[in-house]
């Protein structure tokens, strides 16, 4: 093969090889910001579409692990009085995995939880568009102030094992 076809060919293949991760997080960040803005704007449906059929979400309460049907349930009411929540993701992080599942972090700014912070894995359906398979929103604690929160902790009722 010539020298010029080698050249060529060895372009090609690391064209594609960088495009494919860019072209993920670029649809995964589509993803997630579609998600909250569904949220933002009580449309329930697009919201709901964005979860695999088997994914979980964790709330920031000890007794928040819902399946999807738990997690739309809880949700239902919400979203039917046209106030779900509002999220806007101020940073994200995406890693990829080799075996085309991702998993990400994200600073939250939320009107009523103050900053938050989200993690969670997507999947790629049988049609090829990633799907939410799990959610874990929590509050970031300051380190220096979680002695306080352990005392509150401490304290409080003991949560419902399940």
């Amino acid at each position: 093969m010539p020298k010029q076809w080698a050249l060529v060919l060895l372009f090609l293949f690391t064209s594609c090889a960088t495009t494919k991760p860019t072209q993920d997080k670029t649809e995964i960040i589509k993803v997630l910001d579609d998600w909250h803005d569904a949220a933002s704007k009580a449309d329930e449906g697009r919201y709901f579409s964005h979860f695999a059929n088997d994914a979980v979400f964790l709330g920031t309460d000890a007794t928040e692990r819902w399946d999807l049907p738990a997690f739309r349930a809880y949700a239902h009411p919400h979203f039917s009085q046209g106030k779900a929540w509002s999220f806007r993701a101020v940073s994200r992080n995406i890693t990829l995995g080799a075996s085309g599942d991702a998993w990400f972090d994200e600073s939250l700014e939320t009107q009523n939880l103050g900053p938050a912070r989200g993690s969670g894995v997507l999947l790629k359906d049988s049609s090829g568009q990633w799907k939410i398979a799990q959610y874990n929103l929590s509050v970031p604690i300051p380190n220096e102030r979680f002695a306080e929160v352990k005392k509150l902790l401490e304290s409080a009722p003991a949560a419902p094992s399940k």
